[in-house]
């Protein structure tokens, strides 16, 4: 069940304009607490969020279906969702027993699937599947629709955390290049 706060902080979000996913994303950073703080556990990191996205869908948020499922469906499937009229695809309630089965499954896992290190890993995976236009693009929506101000603390950000090693070698070739320069005139 999410928490009255992760519905305030998603109706704020969807009030602002923000995207579904940004919405569904205050319902998966509360999972990922949930897990942290030992409520229960989760065997990845996928499933850490799964169980976020699907808080968000039963609260009510459009988050997308994956972008492979609907194209994989079978011909029986989609045959079958055809058939049906809308008033019989109500959705059954799961019963208690089952939740507490599967509450009692993600008790038994552990918390690791929720660290930094695995979050970070996750990310870079998730990333790594994506084509280079399609991080540039996200990355330019993201620098188009932040306000100058939080352009400004992001840079800033950046710049504090580039590392000595990487300002030395950028130094260094600098300095290179100036001295190419200076022998070839």
């Amino acid at each position: 069940m999410p928490s009255k706060t992760a519905m305030a902080r998603a109706q704020k979000d969807k009030r602002e304009g923000k995207s579904a996913s940004t919405q569904a994303g205050e319902f998966v950073r509360e999972e990922i607490e949930h897990v942290r703080k030992g409520k229960h556990g989760a065997r990845s990191s996928a499933q850490a969020i799964a169980i976020g996205l699907s808080e968000a869908r039963r609260a009510g948020i459009k988050v997308p279906a994956k972008k492979g499922a609907t194209a994989k469906k079978s011909a029986t499937a989609k045959k079958s969702s055809r058939k049906k009229p809308a008033a019989k695809k109500a959705t059954k309630k799961t019963s208690a027993k089952r939740s507490r089965a599967t509450l009692g499954a993600l008790k038994r896992e552990g918390s690791a699937a929720a660290s930094k290190t695995a979050l970070a890993r996750h990310a870079r995976k998730a990333a790594s599947k994506r084509t280079a236009s399609e991080r540039s693009a996200s990355a330019k929506k993201a620098a188009r629709t932040m306000g100058p101000a939080v352009r400004k603390a992001a840079a800033k950000k950046a710049a504090a955390h580039r590392s000595a090693a990487s300002r030395s070698a950028g130094a260094t070739r600098a300095a290179r290049t100036r001295a190419m320069r200076a022998r070839s005139r």
